[in-house]
């Protein structure tokens, strides 16, 4: 049996993960959307602004900029 490829499996998500971690910035405009781990979240506020989304129960979630870097994000679902 080959490893081949589960090579290839592991280096195409590589691919996936350094596609949506940015070294963009962030949006800073009221009501931004980007994704993360398959959801959206929408900038509130301007000051002490923070990300709203939700989990995968649909129970509200709020991330900070910072969080969001940690995690990874894209401007567009994958």
């Amino acid at each position: 049996m080959s490893t081949e490829p589960a090579r290839s499996a592991e280096a195409s998500t590589t691919q996936v993960e350094s596609r949506t971690t940015t070294s963009a910035e962030l949006p800073t405009a009221p009501c931004s959307v980007v994704w993360s781990g398959g959801h959206s979240y929408v900038l509130e506020g301007s000051a002490g602004a923070r990300w709203a989304g939700v989990d995968d129960r649909g129970r509200a979630r709020f991330l900070t900029d910072a969080e969001l870097r940690r995690r990874g994000w894209s401007r567009t679902p994958a």
